[in-house]
């Protein structure tokens, strides 16, 4: 039979090798085994109640993972979903996470973090998830999230997002209607049709004339 850590090794190994710490006692390691295995090395503390097992590469991106098994909730989004889809130039200085309306606002210190409250169908639309360093992460399209950028100009700038959009037409295979979907399903007409439209009806038809 397996000793406690061996069980508890090849828990976190399924799991991509980082756990916090109610995610590795839901999955049957005992508090006494976790904090045992951290106190003689067996796991690095990746943060407050975060666990990635010791002798690993460095994570790629520690942040986005802290932050997504802290808030799994949370998808990423605005500047961190543009810097994720390579759409803009800003260097972030904080994560930005969308939460629904009725979740409790995240307590994360590190990274610093900004939650953004969405209504149902616009949390909901366009996310995707993706693997980093055996960690899943949840992330909003890149159509989704140039709908986003543009409802939240005030908050981000119009250049942000009219920086994003050229990028994002400059993609190998950019779908524009896409992009009109998400700003539907986002009431982005609504809020910004004079700066809105236009640019991204334009772009539509650029695109389909090329």
């Amino acid at each position: 039979m397996l000793s406690p850590t061996e069980r508890a090794r090849n828990i976190f190994k399924k799991h991509g090798g980082t756990l916090r710490a109610s995610e590795a006692i839901a999955a049957g390691i005992h508090p006494r085994t976790l904090y045992s295995m951290r106190d003689t090395g067996c796991l690095d503390q990746a943060g407050r109640g975060l666990f990635r097992l010791s002798g690993l590469p460095p994570l790629s991106e520690p942040d986005l993972i802290t932050a997504a098994k802290k808030v799994p909730q949370g998808v990423f989004c605005l500047i961190t979903a543009l810097v994720f889809h390579k759409l803009t130039t800003q260097i972030p200085h904080e994560i930005q996470m969308a939460l629904p309306r009725t979740a409790r606002r995240p307590k994360l210190n590190t990274p610093p973090t900004r939650a953004f409250r969405f209504s149902t169908a616009a949390y909901e639309a366009g996310v995707e998830e993706h693997r980093i360093d055996g960690v899943s992460i949840r992330v909003y399209c890149a159509e989704k999230t140039l709908a986003d950028a543009f409802k939240y100009r005030n908050k981000l700038g119009l250049d942000v997002a009219l920086e994003a959009l050229r990028n994002y037409r400059d993609l190998r295979k950019p779908s524009f209607q896409k992009v009109l979907e998400y700003a539907r399903i986002c009431r982005l007409r609504e809020s910004s049709a004079p700066i809105w439209k236009p640019s991204c009806e334009a772009r539509h038809e650029y695109s389909t004339a090329g």
